[in-house]
């Protein structure tokens, strides 16, 4: 089989016809491959090429040792290589060749894409690229061609080719003095590039059958590995030995353990060869499953080991070493995938000499990619599955282009992952990632990334910015063209080129090309202005344009490029002049453009006055430099245009005259307001620019007035505002004209702004003044007039409380007017703005009531209905105040009791008093409340009606607490509370003190027909909800009964407790027959599981033959079949064998235990004693004195042995007869310790379990028979 380009969206062609396809493809192949001459001097380009050279720019390879390193990354470095692979197939001539889709992004274009024609009109197969670029073609030739492409050498010979096979792997040195060679069939070739001498050819570097997948040179020059189609790894070491050239092959990793898909050794660049990371020739290698980093210096180490993860079995590994500076240190960064998602691994260098790894941010992406590749340490190519190019951003993971390489047509390597030229002896899975394997076709180096097509080279190199941005001039983007430049400008512009040296400078370079492309662009837009159609039209097109021009002048801070150049080429059309002006507006108001020229100010004057866009001038001026305005011109538009923000801004920051302004401003509402009359016009909106601009001191519509300027100000103000009359007064005008038009302009508005004002006021003498004298002016003008509502004048005494109320207050007022104010904010009767009135009352009443703090509004009502000698009302205040409640009895007390009030008014409180059923059950709950840490002798004893109003209250109003208080109380007497209790329907508490009487029978009657009243009660509905709430409480007062059925039974014989248990479960059976509807099963099964709890209630008491006879004798269940009890006694005998089995299961626990202990015992017991000498420790002669005596010896456990005798003289021990054989004790451990008990006597003393305590008694040996030779005598001492 043979393997072909693959096509975008192309499935996987039958193997049938792949393998004719390489018979015809073996037909046509072109001879003129074989017959390149062997020249001494190669070709120049014009020689090669077979056409002419058109416009499109020449190629020049760039050398690192020559680029700049802003324009360049000097990080990169060779880390893949180009190879053959079966080119010759005529089915690529078949595509439909289309132009590359270059699709600008936001970033421009970022790859300048170049056709390497001298080299493409020479080869149909592939390269490598380094400073020299090397092709090898399928007929095993390695062409070496210069930097202008031109041949240099032709290496090896068709011969050679026909022994080998293709080149399936190329690799050249960092030096660029070493070509390696890996063939289809397994060779590997090296050659030296400064002549074209073969040095070696190596055979047996892996094993046989197999091709070369990868074969690449590392930093040592001696040193390189090479993958198989086996998926081995070999490290390839070079020697040289008195002129013999030879290849030592080691086995880095076996194909046997996981197929090795590529391999990448780390490349260090020429100016970090001495980082510390190169001593141990660092190597990547993807397998099928994982990535493995080694060291093969000093030794051969596995430094890590990374899976992929879960992915396609058709995804190709791909690895890519990059050193990237992070924290101001470089260190290599390895990316590595295998579908869609990039794994990114920072390698380090310890201080302890290990090779420490450190996982970075993943990059995913929809796509499933065949190539990865570095092209500067910022940024990535990308190549998936359908041949489209992504480069992306490593830092922000942003894509920056997308380029389509179907008209590349690029090589893949599935012919050798298959092995064809070997027989194609290589596992399933290696032969499905090699459909997609094109390691061979893409090679970068020094910021360049070559691409190996059927019938081509390309290159992809990353434009400088000039180019991305003259790219998008071509095109007449020229919006996109300045965001690119300004995004240059300011340093967030992606895989930038050509920028280097000083910031500043950097942003001039910038600059001057920005204010080239505004000008070309306003150029273009005047030449290509529709010369006819609507206005609409013309105004559409300069709209598109004049915005960009403005936005990017301010940006630049170009101010006179805007107003002298560009403007005055604008000028010359109507329209465009129109736009422009219209367009600064945005500016203005935000503040990014404050002054303007004096024609610019005049054109903008007369425009915006002859289309009526008053409102827009009005922003204009308020938001310009004063210095940039004709004033005269100005305050005559705004007049003419009441234009009152623009009139007031003018004479405030032109002439600081804030008096002229208001002077004009009064006279124009003052006569309507007089009259009655409704403001119209700009004039509606006075009350927030009067306020600011008169009162507060500072600068209207925006900004601050000087410092030095504002104490001034202010009492300039002040002084216009208390003048008696008006400069131009009638005879008719009343005093104080300017207050009193600010009141009936908005009196709410202008009293806030007062009080705003007053803030300000702290230790300025002048000013305090001030205020008392608007304050008594305002008093003198609303008190008592009819001009003014009632609403109105409330607010003045809101205003007038909230200053009263400060802690540094100075105004002064009447006590009449206080009380004014006092009787205002306590109204009930008036609802407006009652928040505002009871926080002011607040601050009121807690300053200037006697000093003594009052919380809510309700103090104040107390303050004042004592006033009126009510106090019957105050009883509703300490009512209505919850934190004060309980205060109310001690109110009443002292009313009651206390001289200075009247029969009447005690009488009026008592009544209020009895009227209140609630306060009485306070009362008493306060009274009858338990108390912690009192003595029972000094508890007060009161009279049982009392508890037993506090039951019947408890019943009424806090049902919830009756039962908590009938189990704590014991002074009510139980038939009057049980009357009580069931004259209000509480069952609970009911049952409970019938219990507590005596009468269980009675308790668990009441009980019972709680339980049936809930379990007969249908909701009516299917609503789950509203279901489950009433399971909550069947199953509340089941437990209830339950527990009381639990406590009676214990005192109950046989019979009774039958006569108990019987009924609630007939209670509970019965319901469940009459279910009926849509929510019949869910009832149905909630009360199965309710009888069931009953059943095992009541198991525990009543014989489980009694219970299975009275449920088939029930009606319900009687006439019915089996099945329909058979879930009750199921679950019946469910819970029997549940018992069964834990009572089993606990025995067996019991028994193994018990016999666990006993079989310790036993062993102890029984275990031989072996003694530590062999002779008596108290006669010191050996336990055996005479050979024909019989004597007997007692050895104890801690192993000293004795005479019988010689205890008994001791006083060890009382005799010899069995039934005092515990009695010994060891007579040297007794006289250590001090004393000589028995050793049961010790025991006793300690806390030992069984098996212990029989190591402290002392052991019995029955009499040894004489040793009747040495053997026997030995055998008894051990």
């Amino acid at each position: 089989m043979t393997d072909t380009p693959k096509q975008n969206n192309q499935k996987q062609r039958p193997a049938q016809k792949i393998e004719s396809r390489e018979q015809n493809r073996t037909a046509c192949i072109d001879d003129k491959e074989f017959d390149i001459p062997q020249v001494d001097t190669p070709p120049t380009l014009e020689s090669i090429l077979n056409e002419p050279e058109d416009e499109e720019e020449p190629f020049v390879l760039e050398d690192t040792c020559l680029l700049n390193t802003e324009n360049i990354d000097a990080h990169s470095c060779d880390t893949s290589s180009l190879a053959s692979s079966d080119s010759g197939d005529p089915s690529h001539l078949k595509r439909k060749k289309k132009p590359v889709d270059l699709n600008v992004t936001v970033h421009g274009s970022v790859l300048r894409h170049s056709l390497l024609k001298g080299i493409s009109a020479q080869i149909v197969s592939a390269a490598t690229v380094s400073r020299v670029i090397a092709v090898g073609t399928s007929h095993g030739l390695a062409l070496v061609f210069d930097s202008n492409q031109a041949l240099r050498l032709c290496l090896g010979t068709t011969a050679t080719g026909a022994e080998y096979g293709a080149v399936s792997a190329l690799s050249i040195n960092h030096d660029c003095s070493r070509l390696l060679c890996g063939f289809a069939k397994g060779q590997i070739t090296m050659w030296d590039l400064a002549n074209g001498k073969l040095l070696r050819t190596i055979t047996d570097a892996h094993p046989p059958g197999t091709a070369i997948l990868h074969v690449k040179f590392t930093d040592d020059p001696t040193l390189a590995v090479c993958n198989d189609s086996g998926g081995s790894v070999f490290e390839l070491a070079f020697r040289r030995v008195m002129g013999m050239r030879s290849c030592d092959s080691r086995c880095l990793f076996s194909g046997s353990k996981g197929e090795v898909c590529c391999v990448e050794p780390l490349h260090t660049p020429p100016d970090l060869r001495d980082h510390a990371i190169t001593h141990y020739s660092l190597l990547a290698m993807g397998s099928l499953t994982k990535i493995l980093v080694i060291g093969l210096k000093p030794s051969l180490k596995v430094w890590m080991t990374f899976p992929y993860g879960k992915s396609d079995p058709s995804s190709v590994p791909q690895l890519a070493w990059q050193f990237v500076p992070v924290q101001k240190t470089v260190n290599p960064i390895l990316a590595f995938c295998r579908g869609d998602t990039v794994q990114f691994l920072l390698v380090k260098k310890e201080e302890t000499g290990t090779i420490h790894v450190i996982k970075q941010r993943q990059l995913h992406l929809s796509c499933d990619i065949i190539s990865l590749s570095w092209i500067n340490s910022r940024t990535m190519v990308l190549v998936d599955s359908h041949e489209k190019l992504q480069v992306v951003d490593r830092p922000s993971q942003e894509i920056l282009e997308t380029l389509d390489l179907d008209q590349v047509q690029l090589v893949y390597n599935s012919r050798h992952f298959k092995s064809l030229a070997t027989g194609g002896n290589v596992s399933q899975a290696l032969a499905l990632v090699g459909e997609k394997a094109c390691y061979q076709s893409v090679s970068s180096y020094a910021g360049q990334i070559v691409y190996l097509g059927t019938k081509s080279a390309h290159i992809m190199t990353l434009r400088n910015w000039r180019e991305r941005v003259d790219c998008l001039l071509k095109q007449e983007r020229f919006v996109e063209a300045l965001s690119l430049a300004w995004s240059f400008h300011e340093g967030t512009a992606k895989a930038v080129l050509g920028l280097f040296g000083d910031p500043v400078k950097r942003k001039g370079v910038v600059a001057d090309k920005m204010v080239e492309i505004l000008f070309q662009f306003a150029e273009r837009s005047l030449k290509k202005c529709p010369e006819q159609g609507k206005i609409q039209v013309l105004e559409q097109h300069f709209q598109e344009v004049v915005p960009v021009l403005v936005d990017y002048c301010l940006l630049l801070q170009r101010i006179d490029l805007l107003f002298n150049q560009l403007y005055g080429r604008l000028v010359e059309n109507v329209v465009a002049k129109g736009v422009f002006l219209e367009s600064l507006e945005s500016y203005i108001i935000a503040e990014r453009l404050g002054h303007l020229t004096t024609p610019i100010m005049r054109d903008l004057l007369a425009h915006y006055h002859g289309n009526g866009m008053m409102d827009s001038l009005e922003n204009c001026i308020v938001h310009l430099d004063v210095t940039s305005l004709d004033i005269q011109q100005v305050v005559q538009v705004c007049w003419e245009n009441q234009l009152y923000d623009a009139m007031i801004y003018v004479f405030n920051s032109g002439m600081n005259d804030y008096i002229t302004p208001m002077e004009k401003l009064f006279a124009v509402i003052g006569p309507p307001l007089r009259e009655g009359r409704t403001l119209t016009g700009k004039a509606e909106d006075f009350d927030s620019q009067i306020s600011y601009c008169c009162l507060a001191g500072r600068a209207y519509p925006l900004g601050d007035i000087p410092e030095d300027l504002v104490a001034q100000v202010k009492n300039q103000v002040f002084e216009f505002l208390i003048r008696l009359h008006s400069a131009d007064s009638s005879e008719e005008e009343e005093v104080f004209p300017f207050i009193r038009t600010l009141l009936h302009f908005d009196t709410r508005e202008f009293l806030n702004v007062l009080a705003l004002t007053f803030e300000d006021f702290k230790n300025d003498k002048q000013a305090l003044e001030y205020q008392q004298r608007i304050v008594d002016i305002l008093l003198k003008i609303m008190v008592d007039n009819p001009d003014f509502t009632p609403s109105q004048v409330g607010g003045l005494f809101t205003f007038l409380a909230r200053q009263l109320a400060k802690p540094d207050n100075t105004l002064f007022v009447n006590r009449k007017l206080f009380d004014q104010v006092l009787e205002f904010l306590c109204s009930p009767d008036d609802e407006s703005r009652h928040t505002e009135r009871q926080q002011v009352s607040e601050k009121h009443t807690h300053t200037h009531c006697n000093g003594v703090e009052f919380a809510p509004e309700k103090l104040i009502c107390e303050f004042l209905y004592e006033k009126k000698h009510l106090y019957d009302r105050i009883i509703d205040c300490y009512l209505r105040d919850p934190l004060r409640k309980e205060e109310i009895f001690s109110y009443i007390h002292n009313l009651l009791s206390m001289p200075g009030y009247t029969s009447e008014e005690k009488k009026t409180v008592w009544d209020k008093t009895l009227q209140h059923i609630q306060l009485l059950f306070t009362f008493l709950s306060c009274l009858l409340e338990p108390r912690e840490g009192y003595h029972s002798g000094t508890v007060l004893t009161l009279e049982p009606e009392l508890h037993e109003l506090q039951v019947g209250l408890l019943c009424r109003f806090a049902p919830q607490q009756l039962q908590s208080f009938l189990q704590s109380s014991q002074q009510y007497r139980l038939e009057e509370a049980i009357q009580i209790t069931k004259q209000y329907h509480h069952s609970e508490a009911t049952a409970y003190l019938l219990e507590r009487k005596g009468d269980a029978h009675g308790a668990f009657t009441v009980l019972l027909k709680v339980v049936q009243m809930n379990t007969h009660t249908d909701t009516g509905t299917a609503h789950i909800e509203l279901d489950n709430i009433h399971n909550k409480l069947v199953e509340d007062s089941l437990t209830e009964i339950v527990s009381l059925c639990h406590r009676t039974s214990q005192n109950l014989n046989q019979k009774q407790r039958e006569v108990l248990w019987f009924p609630l479960l007939e209670a509970m059976m019965a319901p469940q027959k009459l279910l009926k509807g849509p929510s019949a099963k869910h009832k149905s099964e909630a009360l199965k599981e309710l009888t069931m709890k009953v059943l095992n209630s009541m198991s525990g008491f009543i014989p489980l033959p009694a219970i299975i006879q009275r449920i088939l004798q029930d009606p319900v269940y009687g006439k019915g079949k089996l099945a329909e009890i058979q879930g009750l006694i199921l679950g019946m005998l469910e819970t029997f064998n549940y018992e069964q089995t834990l009572l089993e299961t606990t025995t067996s626990l019991l028994n193994h235990d018990l016999h666990w202990s006993l079989a310790h015992l036993r062993a102890a017991v029984t275990r031989g004693l072996h003694p530590r000498q062999d002779h008596c420790n108290i006669c010191l002669q050996q336990y055996k004195r005479r050979q024909d005596s019989a004597e007997e010896i007692i050895i104890f456990s801690c192993g000293h042995l004795y005479h019988c005798q010689c205890l008994q003289q001791k006083d060890c021990g009382r005799g010899f007869s069995s039934e005092r054989l515990q009695a010994w004790s060891c007579y040297k451990c007794s006289s250590n310790q001090g004393g000589r008990g028995s050793a049961t006597e010790q025991g006793r003393g300690r806390s030992t379990s069984l098996a212990q305590v029989s190591i402290y008694l002392c052991l019995y040996m029955a009499p040894a028979p004489p040793p009747r030779d040495p053997s026997e005598d030995k055998r008894f001492k051990r």
